[in-house]
């Protein structure tokens, strides 16, 4: 994979405060990185640092190997990229004059400019738009217009910020579908800002998770899903379970823990005496309605009451207690069909593999 844009000892301090910082970070060329995380944690901050709209206070961004403010000039990076903010930033003409806006500045005119930005018009949908005033719009409407100008330049990085924070769910699906299209028919590199992860999730190669400025873990999404480093990421990503537990018995790999005195398989490689935490998403939970009828292949059975059901769209989330707290998915339909209910007592399942753990390290025995 070809390095595009890397940052190294990258520092952002505004008012005396260490805003970002990233000892080293690479985006490849063609992919989607998404920067997700709580508000606060430094996504926009690293964003502008990364596409220099704010000015690194040390450290480096290297684009094509070129440390940019010296090799690179900033001007001539900055018209390598386009960026696509939370607000729309249109000028006061039609959709056309602000898809066709970049290209102009570019020095590009006439019937080749007309040509792309009718393209881009087309392909998000709003060429019906084309000599609409840009300040008639809708929200998911300028927000397309300004998805079109940016694309329209062939940017070789485009930078997202948070693009679709501000759209009711049904716009927002719906930009956020054709743009997953545009990005695989361009292979344009994107970075993208977001607190949503299933809009993370769903666009990225990679996923970094932001805490205090700095990176808590960057990976492909599956990785960040299955095997987060620490709790905090777990969280933030969807593991709705996190326990903290004390390694009874290694025996090759299969892992006795101990939580609340219920003892837990897992598969790993801590010690016998090691504290640590189980990670356990609720998709990976299988509910039956007696231990008797839990007919799985997993080794770890519990029964538990259910505390309350919460409504999740199609979904329901279901909570139980286990002696240790337990949250599961199920569906709407199979909610209906168990006849699942607040308090009722049901059974619990989860194979050892699904259970992703974190080791914490050793501490004497009755310390805590």
């Amino acid at each position: 994979m070809t390095k595009i844009l890397e940052a190294k000892n990258l520092h952002v301090i505004r008012g005396g405060s260490l805003l970002v910082d990233v000892p080293a970070m690479t985006i490849f060329e063609g992919e989607t990185l998404s920067l997700i995380g709580p508000n606060g944690a430094g996504k926009t901050t690293l964003l502008q640092a990364l596409s220099y709209l704010t000015k690194p206070s040390a450290g480096q961004v290297l684009f094509r190997g070129q440390a940019v403010g010296e090799a690179q000039p900033e001007l001539e990076y900055r018209r390598r990229l386009a960026m696509v903010f939370q607000e729309p930033l249109l000028f006061d003409t039609t959709v056309f004059g602000n898809v066709a806006s970049g290209l102009k500045i570019r020095g590009i005119g006439g019937a080749e400019a007309r040509r792309i930005a009718e393209s881009q018009l087309e392909r998000f949908g709003i060429a019906h738009l084309r000599d609409r005033s840009a300040k008639t719009l809708s929200g998911g409407e300028a927000q397309r217009a300004s998805l079109a100008r940016a694309f329209a330049v062939s940017p070789e990085i485009l930078f997202l910020d948070e693009p679709f924070a501000a759209l009711d769910p049904p716009t927002r699906e719906s930009i956020v579908s054709d743009l997953e299209k545009v990005l695989a028919e361009t292979k344009t590199t994107t970075i993208m800002a977001t607190h949503d992860r299933n809009e993370a999730l769903r666009l990225s190669d990679r996923i970094a998770v932001m805490e205090g400025g700095r990176i808590a873990q960057i990976d492909r999404p599956a990785v960040i899903l299955n095997r987060p480093v620490d709790e905090f990421v777990a969280s933030f990503v969807g593991t709705e379970t996190v326990l903290y537990g004390r390694i009874r018995e290694n025996r090759r790999g299969t892992l006795a823990a101990v939580v609340n005195g219920t003892e837990i398989e897992a598969v790993g490689d801590a010690l016998p005496g090691e504290e640590v935490v189980l990670c356990i998403r609720p998709e990976n939970v299988t509910l039956a309605m007696g231990r008797g009828e839990a007919a799985t292949s997993a080794r770890n059975t519990f029964t538990g009451r259910i505390e309350r059901i919460v409504p999740m769209g199609p979904y329901q989330r279901v909570h139980l207690d286990c002696g240790f707290p337990l949250v599961a998915y199920v569906t709407s339909q199979s909610l209906e069909g168990m006849g699942l209910i607040e308090d009722l007592q049901v059974a619990a399942s989860v194979k050892a593999t699904a259970i992703h753990v974190i080791r914490q390290g050793r501490r004497p025995a009755g310390t805590h």
